[in-house]
């Protein structure tokens, strides 16, 4: 039986271009696996951050050495088209896109999926814009049931409006929210953009700054929990995985601590009760179908362990899959070792085709 072509796609136009090379360099190395080497060719595609494409040499290159490649090297001019497909484009089976942030898992590169009319792994253009834009996901959550913490929804124009109007919103977002609240922007991942307000000042700060992200932005109250996490598989019938717990020693989960190692442990099992941690995974579940989420989806959630109360914080449908990222160890740790889970994400995409 001949092999499937699947192309590992990666890099992209984001701040989390870096992030998306180290999460591609151990995908690539959970295909290097006997079995799904039996079973798959690997060919990768690398998307510089100005948008053009790469295969062959210049993509493998990216992913052995893990290094971002320049965009002056690329000895092509600015004005050339971006997202010119190489040729070899032609002949992949399947695509397995690890792509983070914009223009990868807000459905921007879905929708150029699925007009080339090859399978992919992951979410579609709607669970993916929806997992995407903090807004309509809680919107969504919202409309399912799901519990979450108090919220207000507020735009660019209203930060950067007029003397007279500004201070009313923040007077609107003390009154409703309280501090510590936090502030971010609606549309961007792995915490850029997030501060935690603790006084007037610092909203101000904090909302000039979200604001400079993101024409979309939300404020949430603080919330005293413990930050645990729950992983899901599948497609129309899911899986869910055991539940882990993030701990750490800075302010909050902010893009340093999350991509500085040591700053954070990830604790799997996560210490908490059972109860709890079927109530998780039940709503882990509620949040991937409410969505419309599909192949896989990192459920990220707020346990208040003085009321025993849980609350779901967001769903992220492209989750960090480097070695020591929560997701694949959460699989690890149910039972499904990363060179199996990587092959279950391509029969899942094929299935959902």
């Amino acid at each position: 039986m001949a092999k499937r072509r699947v192309g590992l796609l990666f890099g992209g136009c984001s701040g989390e271009h870096e992030v998306s090379i180290a999460s591609a360099r151990a995908i690539a190395n959970a295909f290097a696996d006997a079995a799904n080497q039996a079973a798959y060719e690997l060919l990768p595609f690398y998307i510089q951050k100005d948008g053009h494409w790469h295969d062959g040499s210049v993509a493998q290159g990216v992913l052995e050495s893990g290094n971002a490649l320049p965009i002056e090297s690329s000895g092509e001019s600015v004005r050339s088209p971006h997202w010119h497909f190489p040729d070899t484009a032609q002949a992949i089976d399947v695509w397995f896109p690890v792509l983070h942030g914009p223009n990868g898992e807000d459905g921007t590169i879905q929708g150029l999926l699925t007009l080339m009319q090859v399978p992919f792994v992951g979410s579609g253009v709607l669970g993916s814009a929806i997992g995407m834009d903090k807004l309509a996901m809680k919107t969504a959550f919202a409309q399912a049931g799901l519990p979450q913490v108090r919220y207000l929804a507020i735009n660019r124009a209203q930060v950067w409006s007029n003397p007279c109007v500004y201070p009313r919103l923040c007077d609107e977002i003390e009154a409703t929210l309280g501090y510590p609240c936090f502030v971010k922007p609606a549309n961007l991942g792995s915490s850029v953009g997030i501060s935690k307000a603790r006084n007037r000042h610092q909203l101000e700060t904090a909302l000039d700054s979200a604001a400079s992200f993101d024409r979309r932005l939300i404020v949430e109250a603080g919330v005293v929990a413990r930050e645990v996490e729950c992983a899901v598989l599948g497609n129309d019938n899911p899986s869910a995985s055991v539940v882990g717990e993030i701990t750490y020693q800075s302010e909050f989960y902010d893009y340093e601590t999350k991509y500085t190692e040591g700053r954070a442990d990830l604790i799997i099992p996560a210490p908490i009760p059972e109860s709890i941690t079927a109530e998780i995974q039940e709503m882990a579940l509620q949040a991937f179908m409410a969505v419309d989420a599909a192949g896989l989806a990192r459920v990220d959630f707020f346990y208040v362990e003085a009321t025993g109360e849980v609350l779901i914080n967001e769903i992220n449908t492209m989750p960090g899959f480097t070695a020591t990222s929560m997701y694949p160890q959460l699989w690890a740790a149910t039972g499904i070792s990363f060179p199996q889970l990587v092959d279950r994400l391509v029969q899942l995409a094929l299935e959902r085709q």
